[in-house]
């Protein structure tokens, strides 16, 4: 799919309920596994982001709908991509498949709103904005967060 991202993890024996069922309360991790890997696929972390930059990602709104249960050692693909990005915002959407068989799983939403160590809401820095829409894809050196 296009702009998307894809990470894959392996449901743990942890994640599921007495019924042998991924607990709901994963999904919104997951989702946060797959934001950390999409952007160390554009090329930076989100330490550097906070650090480096002080453009602190709050999750300010989430979204999650089930759609069919995942169990215990499913390898499920979440696929992810910035799907609004605004001065001073950043919306996700997700998809979550189980690899087997194609089946989507759950799909939801995040809204974060930029903000600085002291939490005040602050712009996004251009190059982070460019990143999460896929448009400045140089690599950045190790330890140095994209200017």
């Amino acid at each position: 799919m296009d702009g998307w991202h894809e990470t894959d993890i392996r449901v743990r024996y942890a994640e599921t309920d007495q019924m042998g069922i991924v607990h709901h309360s994963n999904y919104l991790i997951w989702f946060e596994v797959g934001r950390g890997d999409l952007c160390r696929a554009r090329g930076f972390s989100y330490k550097e982001m906070e650090e480096v930059d002080e453009a602190l990602m709050v999750v300010a709104e989430t979204y999650c709908r089930y759609k069919s249960p995942a169990y215990y050692d499913d390898i499920l693909t979440i696929m992810l991509k910035a799907s609004e990005v605004r001065s001073r915002s950043l919306r996700f959407i997700y998809k979550v498949y189980r690899r087997s068989d194609d089946t989507l799983i759950a799909e939801g939403e995040t809204l974060h709103v930029v903000t600085d160590n002291n939490k005040k809401v602050r712009s996004l820095p251009e190059i982070y904005r460019r990143r999460f829409l896929g448009d400045d894809m140089d690599p950045v050196p190790d330890g140095h967060a994209p200017r």
